[in-house]
């Protein structure tokens, strides 16, 4: 029989089963146990929008390899630091001292994401809470420096664009940590209520300056406008002066008094005066109606009504005289 067994591999395998089952069970269960408690340091996703940096628990932190998106199987003795990589927005608020002592409380909105490429550079030389730790304090030091050597007044109304600069400065200085700010957003500008009060006031007042000053300026420009206007007109009549001699004035005159002549609807009376002035002119028109009609008529009336009393006059002197011929 136990040439059979020697011949038979199968069957050593399963008789060596059988002697070390248990052992095999609790081994298989322990390593089940082990499996389902690292699963989750052996199989990670990285889900999109991030990226994830290895740190090995015997070499240290890969910093040449950055891990995408998607599954992937590590070493569960190593941890992988996982990063949002898109664009994130970080509320922040702070107190500025303007170089009068009054405090500027300034409400900002950040917006930032670590740079890509550096991503294993910034985990291995500042770490996943990088917005606290290099963002935050360092836009707070520029901007406190920036903006500590003007007035509230001057910080309130962004006097000379000095909000702009002291933005710009602090993007410059955080882009060197290894992470890209896109933009500072200033939210509001926080003054006492009375501050506030004054220097709208004093804005409104120096707003109707500059509307007093603009109207100046117009009516200066309008006298200039009119006596530029005026300086043209006088040399127009000087050099009209000069050119209407009285030979062409008569002409003009006879043109006009040929045309009014023609018109059909003249009622013009132009009565000359002078040495050469002009014929005196009615309307020529002859329809019935018409004042030349109505003067033609009555000049005919005159004319008939004369005659019957030349005629009337002088038939009893006919009479008379040839009564006394016998």
């Amino acid at each position: 029989m136990e040439d059979n067994l020697n011949s038979n591999p199968n069957g050593l395998v399963k008789q060596w089963v059988r002697g070390k089952a248990v052992i095999l069970t609790i081994v298989f269960l322990i390593a089940s146990l082990i499996t389902v408690f690292f699963w989750p340091r052996i199989v990670i996703t990285i889900d999109s929008g991030n990226a994830g940096i290895l740190f090995s628990r015997f070499t240290g932190t890969k910093i040449d390899r950055i891990y995408g998106e998607g599954l992937h199987i590590f070493n569960p003795l190593d941890k992988v630091y996982i990063y949002e990589t898109r664009m994130q927005v970080a509320y922040h608020e702070f107190d500025i001292v303007s170089n009068k002592g009054l405090a500027v409380h300034l409400l900002l909105a950040i917006r930032y994401r670590p740079e890509y490429e550096l991503l294993g550079v910034l985990h291995k030389q500042i770490g996943p809470n990088y917005l606290n730790r290099v963002i935050l304090p360092q836009i707070e030091s520029v901007m406190r420096k920036q903006l500590g050597n003007y007035t509230a007044e001057e910080i309130y109304t962004n006097e000379a664009g000095l909000l702009t600069t002291a933005i710009l400065t602090a993007l410059d200085e955080v882009g060197r940590n290894y992470v890209e700010v896109e933009d500072i957003i200033i939210r509001s500008i926080q003054l006492p209520p009375e501050m506030v009060i004054a220097i709208q006031n004093k804005l409104k007042k120096e707003e109707f300056m500059k509307s007093y000053e603009f109207q100046i300026e117009t009516a200066k420009k309008e006298a200039e406008r009119q006596s530029i206007e005026a300086k043209g007109l006088s040399e127009y009549h000087n050099i009209i002066n000069r050119s209407l001699t009285p030979e062409i004035l008569l002409m003009k005159g006879i043109q006009a008094t040929e045309s009014l002549s023609m018109s059909n609807n003249a009622k013009v009376v132009v009565i000359g005066s002078g040495k050469n002035g002009l014929p005196i002119i009615l309307n020529t028109s002859q329809e019935d109606g018409t004042p030349a009609a109505r003067l033609e008529e009555n000049k005919s009336t005159s004319d008939s009504s004369s005659n019957e009393d030349s005629d009337t006059t002088s038939a009893p002197i006919s009479e008379k005289t040839t009564t006394q011929k016998p």
